[in-house]
């Protein structure tokens, strides 16, 4: 009867053997199969902040990125990863493994949506510009982009980062808080302008935030490359000469500041009291009136040589410059008479 027992716990010790080594088999095989359950090119799928590592897993496989969450998720648990999973936005676009899948959210591969902010725009305008790519609330990042904290150690006026939101084009994941996307803006201006930008801008005269005022103005005057030198000119001949500078789109900016709308600046805009408006006070406005790309911080502090001290906008698209005013009203109102002929 012994005999008996010990073949048939043998036979029983053999099959589950043979069941562990089929499901140790059966789940090694799993675990590295690609498998794409969703329908189209690609599927997105969101993994909020909070979500324990089962949701996770139960949301991909939801979505047909994962076949096996259950799976899955003991193998995570024999390899003690349960906390380590990021949360985020992710994209699939081909079939992906299991294990594949683990590793992208153990390093945390969330999907980037890019964002261009073009030279030029004032912090408000780049704060919609974010709002409509999906970022927000529109309020944080008004609030991120008014905080001077990030910039201070350059420019101790700051009063918030006009100037230093640096245009490039980003890529940030969704959700990626105001503070972040604002430090970031601002660490590439830093690493765009180096650290000899704050020299540069002594050696012509300037400190560093009169530099990148005179930038923005640069910058919102001309998109011509081989304008910005020569314009560059202008304002250093002009604050030279103790001449106001006459910026329009200073005065713009004030009105702007104000809360007014503007659509065309009229002779009363120009007489419009404020700091800002170069129309009205000598010298530089109290800070930018917008972000600046390089080209324009290069020209604020290098300017070209030349005594023009005009500019006024002429028919070929570009501007015309005169070093007298004599000269600079003919070109004023050769412009003008373009303007009536082209109603």
């Amino acid at each position: 009867m012994t005999g008996v027992l010990r073949r048939i716990a043998l036979a029983g010790i053999v099959v589950a053997v043979a069941v562990a080594v089929g499901l140790a088999g059966w789940s090694y095989s799993a675990l590295n199969r690609p498998y794409a359950g969703w329908e189209g090119e690609a599927v997105d799928v969101e993994l909020t902040p909070g979500l324990s590592a089962r949701k996770m897993l139960a949301r991909l496989a939801g979505a047909g990125v994962l076949r096996h969450p259950k799976l899955l998720r003991r193998w995570l648990s024999l390899q003690g990863g349960g906390g380590s999973l990021h949360a985020g936005e992710y994209r699939f676009e081909r079939p992906i493994t299991p294990l594949e899948l683990l590793e992208r959210l153990e390093r945390g591969e969330v999907l980037l949506h890019p964002v261009t902010v073009p030279e030029g725009l004032d912090l408000v305008v780049i704060a919609s510009r974010f709002v409509a790519e999906g970022f927000g609330p529109r309020e944080e990042l008004l609030e991120a982009f008014r905080d001077p904290a990030p910039i201070l150690d350059l420019d101790a006026d700051a009063t918030d980062l006009e100037g230093y939101l640096f245009p490039e084009t980003y890529s940030f994941p969704r959700g990626a808080p105001a503070a972040t996307i604002a430090t970031t803006m601002v660490q590439r201006f830093r690493d765009t302008v180096g650290e000899e930008f704050a020299a540069r801008a002594q050696a012509a005269g300037l400190s560093l935030r009169q530099a990148v005022t005179l930038a923005s103005m640069i910058e919102r005057e001309t998109s011509a490359s081989d304008e910005r030198g020569r314009i560059s000119r202008v304002f250093h001949n002009r604050l030279q000469k103790r001449m106001r500078l006459q910026c329009d789109p200073t005065v713009i900016y004030a009105l702007t500041r104000a809360g007014r709308e503007v659509n065309r600046l009229t002779y009363e805009d120009l007489e419009f009291d404020s700091p800002w408006n170069t129309y009205v006070v000598y010298g530089l406005p109290p800070g930018p009136i917008a972000n600046p790309g390089k080209a324009s911080l290069d020209a604020a502090v290098e300017p070209i040589a030349g005594r023009d001290l005009y500019f006024v906008a002429a028919r070929d698209g570009g501007h015309e410059f005169s070093t007298t005013l004599e000269a600079h009203l003919r070109a004023v109102a050769d412009w003008r008479a373009y303007l009536r002929s082209s109603r």
